[in-house]
């Protein structure tokens, strides 16, 4: 069951954490940079105000960036830490991963950046 927001979650976690946006903004740049995300002080703004609800990546940016669980952190009556995946959910059999990741490993930054942009364009609800 939902008992927050994301704004009264975000609002939370820097009041427990004694952090800023712009900590979070830094805590969050290498996660933005390993997939690709761009998360800005504009978008984070939005959320802590509650105009705006983070997408899927920049939620799961969030979370990782904070170290908590991304369903508390969208407001859910669940435990703030995150639990580490289990082998239920491991992807490393996943040949489609796996091709994602050589693919990652052995592309330019400028052919990645354009599959990326494929991708955004067919998905962009992926990227909000």
């Amino acid at each position: 069951m939902r008992t927050a927001t994301t704004a009264q979650r975000l609002k939370e976690i820097m009041h427990i954490r004694g952090i800023r946006q712009v900590d979070i903004l830094r805590l969050a740049a290498p996660y933005c940079k390993q997939y690709d995300v761009s998360l800005g002080s504009n978008d984070l703004s939005q959320y802590v105000s509650g105009k705006v609800e983070p997408g899927q990546f920049k939620l799961t940016i969030l979370g990782l960036a904070l170290g908590v669980n991304e369903a508390w952190l969208m407001g859910y009556d669940v435990p703030m830490e995150r639990s580490e995946p289990t082998s239920a959910v491991d992807t490393s059999n996943d040949p489609d991963i796996r091709i994602l990741e050589r693919a990652r490993e052995t592309m330019a930054d400028e052919d990645w950046q354009k599959l990326m942009n494929a991708i955004k364009a067919l998905h962009p609800e992926f990227f909000d």
